[in-house]
């Protein structure tokens, strides 16, 4: 963690593009808006975009915008227009299908090239972050991720490591959460000692957001001292067997189990939606509509464009 300090540092000033890798939450938005705050422009728009939680079409407006209906009306501005003087976050970027992954190019090229049509403005001045938790050397050989882009975006790349790398910050951050509940809740709550052991012996597939969802729930439920105890920490999560199958502990909300055989199933099927959503018996509709509450939590491998 001191070297990414010392790599965000060194980079922030920079007007240059970077690529933040790392597992679900380890916290890449919150190192894209550290270097925006530590940049040159802090007070220049942050503009993030999730680019897989909405569908091809939805995403393609969200970033360059789109025409309103009716006669007369106003184009609707994109993100990258919105972000202009400040950064365009590009969250799950490995998630952006091929055609728009060509249409950002242009934009990071300065504008359309060999006289194309496009309705991205050129020479927008945008400082690009991108994130993601694929591999995209893995993704690019496979032919799911353009190599120019590639190489533009990870002009400087950071890797935020898993929560289980560090041991060491587990009791920090579980009595950071801590001090920022009791603050918010005006309370005077304490980790017990037998929690502290129980935070350091698990392995935190979530990293940190996991470890704010178990400290939070704990929180809700002490009067005075705060318990978690393996066996909670266990019994929230999914356990994915080497048959494909899920289990899930006893008390398991439902639309928790609902939410990880959706992610699981998308993920067996490699990214593709479709199948996806008519395995499960829903409308492709209803799945989008899903990923798209799920947020920045979806974690899937696309092998082939939905």
């Amino acid at each position: 963690m001191q070297r990414l300090y010392e790599q965000v540092d060194r980079v922030a000033g920079a007007h240059t593009a970077v690529l933040i890798t790392g597992e679900n939450g380890t916290g890449k938005e919150l190192v894209a808006r550290t270097l925006h705050q530590l940049g040159t422009r802090p007070a220049a728009p942050f503009v993030p975009v999730n680019c897989g939680a909405v569908s091809a079409t939805v995403l393609e407006a969200e970033l360059f915008g789109s025409e309103r209906p009716g006669a007369g009306s106003a184009r609707r501005s994109g993100a990258t227009e919105d972000a202009a003087g400040g950064t365009l976050f590009l969250d799950e970027v490995g998630e952006m299908p091929l055609p728009l992954q060509g249409k950002l190019l242009q934009m990071l090229a300065g504008g359309p090239s060999r006289g194309e049509a496009s309705s991205v403005s050129p020479g927008l001045d945008v400082r690009v972050i991108a994130a993601t938790h694929r591999d995209l050397d893995a993704a690019r050989a496979a032919g799911q991720f353009r190599d120019d882009l590639l190489y533009r975006l990870a002009a400087f790349p950071l890797r935020v490591p898993p929560l289980r790398e560090r041991p060491g910050d587990i009791e920090l951050l579980a009595r950071y959460l801590v001090e920022e509940l009791n603050s918010r809740e005006r309370g005077h709550k304490l980790l017990s000692r037998r929690s502290l052991d129980a935070l350091r012996a698990h392995l935190w597939p979530g990293n940190i957001r996991e470890l704010r969802i178990a400290v939070h729930r704990a929180y809700i439920l002490a009067d005075r001292q705060i318990e978690v105890t393996a066996l909670n920490l266990a019994s929230r999560g999914r356990r994915t067997a080497r048959s494909g199958t899920l289990s899930f502990g006893v008390g398991t909300p439902l639309a928790d189990a609902q939410r990880e055989i959706l992610l699981a199933t998308l993920d067996h099927f490699g990214g593709d939606k479709r199948r996806t959503a008519r395995v499960l018996g829903i409308s492709l509709k209803t799945l989008y509509n899903r990923l798209g509450l799920y947020g920045d939590t979806v974690h899937v491998r696309r092998r082939s464009a939905a």
